[in-house]
């Protein structure tokens, strides 16, 4: 018996097409408003938040792209293997069973504590490399990362370390998007105030950076480095940053219908008899579901676009099956277009929207959308 593999099925509809040119152009957008010299450090943790790590990496590192950013040493070493040369950032950091990966992949640490060093100097002395690290101060996020107090102990320390050396020094915003901007004015001010400390204690760092995608454009404190992540993917983190940088949305999220059927008023539609139609109805199901990232709190209150056209969904969406009616549309086919996220004709449904619908953001809103969802690249 031959074995069949998933390459030789044809595919289902349901897919998501990613439109590299569309991150192209956000990423000239984004060092457009940045002085000269300041660096890119372009975030694609979370498989690109969604969208395809090495496809995304190898666009950007062609229109040269300074520097990856990774959550984990796992996707650091997928884009190694995947031949990504420049500088690839741990943002969150490695456990210890994992020390030994980055020195061998050439991949550098997000350092916030002490307890990392002595880890880092072994495994430097190991493959007779020194490391450089990225020190994480902690101004106000109250998340990951060393007190401003403890800067200077933690400096003595790393003196200590001959296959050590300090890289870098970030910091991390909890309020970028607030455009009036206070508490991030106060986390800048104790960067600031740090920074002059790990001078004083005789460091020069070679990149300086605190700001991800709003803060680029809402606070301008580039340093010589910035860590655009949601925007290079055409999303907005804050509606109040339309009108400051012009982007384009990265994915369209899209399926076919797989069957319509004319019922009469009073039928149920899915699960738990939540939505009944009020007249003779044309329901059509498609074949997305919570499994693929279309999230079942879109349940009676999502919307899709058939023919350039709102189109409610309808009922309780299942794993695999969302019911949209069609009763406005007009007779519609099997196998018709169908987009979730994107345009279609003269309307819209972008990320946004989606994700408020759904009762969360954009960001996760995109990493939901799994891996079972083909992603097409044009």
């Amino acid at each position: 018996m031959v074995a069949i593999t998933t390459e030789r099925l044809p595919l289902r509809p349901t897919r998501a097409i990613i439109d590299l040119s569309a991150l192209e152009e956000n990423y000239r957008e984004i060092r457009k408003g940045l002085p000269q010299g300041v660096k890119v450090l372009a975030v694609v943790k979370a498989d690109a938040y969604g969208h395809g790590v090495v496809p995304v990496a190898k666009r950007l590192e062609s229109l040269g792209c300074d520097l990856f950013g990774v959550a984990l040493c796992e996707e650091g070493v997928e884009l190694r293997e995947a031949g990504i040369k420049v500088p690839i950032l741990v943002l969150s950091g490695f456990f210890e069973s994992q020390v030994e990966v980055l020195p061998r992949f050439d991949l550098t640490p997000v350092v916030f504590h002490r307890s990392h060093l002595p880890l880092l100097n072994r495994a430097g002395e190991v493959e007779g490399k020194r490391i450089g690290i990225h020190l994480k101060v902690d101004t106000g996020m109250g998340r990951l990362g060393i007190m401003p107090e403890d800067v200077p102990s933690f400096l003595r320390d790393l003196s200590s370390y001959p296959y050590l050396y300090l890289e870098g020094v970030m910091s991390h915003l909890s309020e970028a998007e607030d455009e009036e901007g206070a508490f991030s004015r106060e986390q800048i001010e104790r960067f600031e105030g740090t920074l002059e400390t790990i001078r004083a204690c005789g460091f020069h760092p070679s990149y300086i950076h605190i700001s991800n995608s709003a803060a680029i454009f809402n606070l301008k404190a580039h340093y010589n480095l910035v860590r655009p992540g949601i925007m290079l993917y055409g999303s907005y983190p804050d509606e109040s940053l339309r009108g400051k940088v012009d982007l384009k949305p990265v994915m369209r999220l899209v399926t076919s219908i797989l069957q319509v059927r004319r019922v009469p008023e009073g039928m149920p539609i899915s699960y738990g008899r939540e939505f009944v139609t009020r007249r003779e109805s044309l329901i059509g199901v498609i074949p997305i579901g919570y499994g693929d990232g279309f999230p079942r709190a879109l349940s009676n209150r999502g919307f899709v676009l058939v023919r350039g056209r709102r189109v409610p969904v309808v009922g309780r969406v299942c794993m695999d099956l969302t019911m949209i009616d069609l009763t406005d549309i007009g007779e519609v086919g099997i196998g018709e277009e169908v987009v979730l996220v994107g345009r279609q004709g003269g309307e819209e449904i972008r990320i946004e929207e989606f994700a408020r619908l759904s009762g969360t953001i954009s960001y996760e809103a995109l990493c939901r959308i799994g891996p079972r969802v083909p992603r097409e690249y044009i």
